[in-house]
C-alpha cells in the first residue's frame, strides 16, 4: 500500500528535481547574460563619457558666446536710447535679479536713463483681490486729475491708474513723485506691488521682466490682467517691451498671451531670452525700434527674429 510517507518522499524528489533544473539551466544561462550586462554597461559608460564631452564643449562655447555678447552689447547698443526714460517692471518673483541688474545697466549703456524698479506682487493679478483694488482705484485717496476708463474691470481700472502716473506721455510732462509715491504706497498695502528701488520715478519707455508660466484653472485670468497693464502702459507712454524666458512664451506664460493675442502682438515688443546676452541686447534695440513705432517678437522661439534691427551708426 502507498502509505503518507511514500507521498512525502515523492513531493521532496519532485522539489529536488525542479530545483537542481534551475540550477543547471541558470548555470548555462549566467555566463551569457553577464556577458550581455557588461557590454550594455561598457556602452553605457562611453555614452556617458561622450555626453560629458559634448556638455563640456557646448558649455565653452557658451561661455564664448556670453562673453562675445558682453563685449559687442556697449557697441550695438549705444546711442540707441539717448534721453530716454526707461522704467523697469517684474512680473514675479521667478525674475532673476541678476537680469534685472544687466538689463538695467544695458539701458544706461545705451544712453538711457532708468527711472526705477517696480516688483508685482501675486495679489496683483489675483482675481480674490480684485474687488479690494477696484475700491481703492475708485476712491477718494488717489491723486487729481487721473482719468479712468468706463469699465467695471478691475485690471482695466488699476493698469490705467498706474501707467498715468508711471509713464511720461509722449510731448507730455511727467507726474509728480509724491503722486507716485502715494499710488504706490497704496497699492502696496494692498499686496499688489512694491518699489524694487529707492525711487520711483515716470518714464518714456517700459521693460516689463518676466519669467515661467501661470498654473492652475485663474491662469488665463491672470495674464488678461497682466496684458490689461501692458496694453495701458503702451498707451500711456512711448512703448512697452516684454522680456522673458523660454517658458514665459509657453501659451500660460505672459510673452505667449501677448503673442496669441494680435492686439497686444501688434503693439507690444516680445524678448523669450533674457538671461542671455543676446536677449538683453534684443531687449534695448526692442526699445530703441519701439521709439519709431515698430513691434516685433524676437528671440529663439516660433516665428521670431533672432534680434531687433540695429540702429545705422550715426556719422
Amino acid at each position: 500500500m502507498i502509505d503518507f510517507r511514500y507521498h512525502l518522499v515523492s513531493l521532496i524528489a519532485v522539489f529536488l528535481a525542479v530545483a537542481l533544473g534551475i540550477v543547471i539551466g541558470t548555470t548555462q544561462l549566467n555566463e551569457p547574460i553577464l556577458a550581455d550586462i557588461k557590454g550594455q554597461v561598457s556602452s553605457l559608460e562611453q555614452d556617458k563619457r561622450a555626453l560629458e564631452d559634448r556638455t563640456q564643449a557646448l558649455q565653452a562655447q557658451l561661455d564664448t558666446s556670453d562673453a562675445f555678447e558682453a563685449a559687442v552689447a556697449p557697441t550695438l547698443v549705444g546711442g540707441s536710447l539717448t534721453n530716454r526714460s526707461v522704467l523697469l517692471v517684474v512680473s514675479n518673483e521667478d525674475v532673476p535679479d541678476e537680469t534685472v541688474e544687466s538689463v538695467g545697466a544695458l539701458v544706461k549703456q545705451a544712453g538711457g536713463n532708468v527711472k526705477g524698479t517696480v516688483l508685482l506682487q501675486p495679489g496683483y493679478s489675483d482675481p480674490a483681490n480684485a474687488s479690494s483694488l477696484q475700491s481703492y482705484v475708485t476712491g477718494a485717496g488717489l491723486p487729481t486729475g487721473l482719468q479712468l476708463p468706463e469699465a467695471d474691470d478691475s485690471g482695466q481700472l488699476v493698469a490705467s491708474v498706474l501707467a498715468q502716473v508711471l509713464m511720461i506721455p509722449p510731448g507730455g510732462a511727467a507726474r509728480d513723485s509724491a503722486e507716485i509715491s502715494s499710488v504706490l504706497a497704496g497699492l502696496n498695502a494692498l499686496d499688489a506691488l512694491t518699489a524694487g528701488s529707492s525711487s520711483v520715478a515716470a518714464a518714456d519707455f517700459a521693460v516689463v521682466l518676466t519669467a515661467g508660466s501661470f498654473q492652475g484653472d485663474d491662469a488665463a485670468e491672470r495674464n488678461g490682467t497682466l496684458s490689461d497693464l501692458l496694453m495701458a502702459l503702451d498707451s500711456a507712454g512711448s512703448g512697452v517691451v516684454v522680456a522673458g524666458d523660454a517658458l514665459s512664451a509657453d501659451d500660460n506664460g505672459l510673452i505667449g498671451a501677448v503673442r496669441n493675442d494680435p492686439t497686444l502682438s501688434a503693439a507690444i515688443s516680445t524678448v523669450d531670452n533674457a538671461a542671455s546676452g543676446a536677449g538683453q541686447i534684443s531687449t534695448v534695440l526692442a526699445l530703441a525700434a519701439e521709439a519709431g513705432g515698430t513691434s516685433g517678437n524676437y528671440g529663439t522661439g516660433e516665428d521670431t527674429q533672432p534680434v531687433p534691427p540695429v540702429p545705422a551708426a550715426t556719422p
